[in-house]
């Protein structure tokens, strides 16, 4: 590994507007209604100001190749397999369609550390947006890379034979996420992440059991799950920690409990593995 704390401090912004076209879409593939008051659901954010690198400087894995240069927002970590692991969410003000957007990115800080599967590095993006010039949404995501498979590796998440119990839950919604609806999301997102939409990479190469589902769509499902109970835009604040892939075609139970500063929400899988752990603020 390197010193890669020249590229702490750097800086990404980006344009874009909130269409109401594209919000169509986004419903659309959550199976939702608009809010009443014209306003974007909380999550839309991160269908804008996409990064929108050209389909011929794409990796192996379908994320752009980080390079060592000036114009590298991240640095040529050489570990292959990327997850965006976690965020913290502040929401400032609902986006509305038709809003000018722009988002300010900066590098926070990135750390090496050795966990159970070997070497990872975490990577702490602060992002800005705003919306008409008026800040709407801050967050801190953390992206971690790892090494890669090792061969001859059992499937991730490797099965389990329990079930999950929601009896201690307030508010529980079952589903399975479909490959439709991964490839919507991606679609959505301009992610190509292979891991997503590509089954023989996602078992051959990287080691996992099915396709993944994108961690910022299973916190959009939880997301959508605290409008369903407390309603539109109600979420002050809204942080989340992935703890195990969530895979395609899989049961996938999404839980709250809790009211005002101390709401907790989780992912869970059929077998009670959870998948995200989250927390939120009205």
């Amino acid at each position: 590994m390197s010193d890669w704390q020249a590229w702490i401090g750097r800086e990404d912004v980006r344009h874009d507007h909130v269409e109401p076209a594209a919000v169509t879409r986004w419903l659309a593939t959550l199976d939702r209604a608009a809010p009443a008051d014209g306003s974007v659901p909380q999550a839309y954010h991160w269908c804008l100001c996409l990064p929108d690198a050209p389909t011929a400087i794409l990796g192996a894995d379908g994320h752009p190749v980080r390079e060592d240069s000036d114009d590298s927002f991240l640095p040529p970590i050489p570990l292959p397999r990327r997850m965006w692991a976690a965020s913290k969410v502040e929401f400032i003000a609902p986006l509305r369609p038709g809003q000018s957007v722009m988002r300010s990115s900066r590098v926070a800080s990135i750390t090496e550390k050795q966990g159970g599967t070997g070497k990872l590095v975490f990577a702490e993006i602060a992002h800005e947006t705003h919306g008409d010039g008026e800040l709407a949404v801050r967050e801190i995501q953390s992206i971690v890379f790892r090494e890669p498979a090792p061969t001859g590796a059992p499937p991730a998440p490797p099965p389990a034979s329990g079930n999950f119990d929601a009896s201690d839950w307030n508010a529980h919604r079952m589903l399975v996420p479909s490959e439709a609806l991964l490839f919507r999301y991606s679609a959505l997102t301009f992610n190509g992440h292979r891991i997503h939409y590509d089954l023989p990479y996602a078992t051959e190469v990287e080691g996992y059991r099915g396709l993944v589902v994108h961690g910022p769509l299973t916190a959009t499902l939880l997301l959508d799950l605290a409008q369903r109970h407390f309603g539109d835009n109600k979420l002050k604040k809204f942080n989340f920690r992935g703890t195990s892939p969530a895979i395609c075609g899989e049961d996938l139970h999404l839980t709250l409990r809790g009211t005002f500063d101390t709401i907790e929400l989780g992912a869970f899988a059929g077998d009670g593995r959870q998948v995200m752990a989250a927390t939120a603020a009205v």
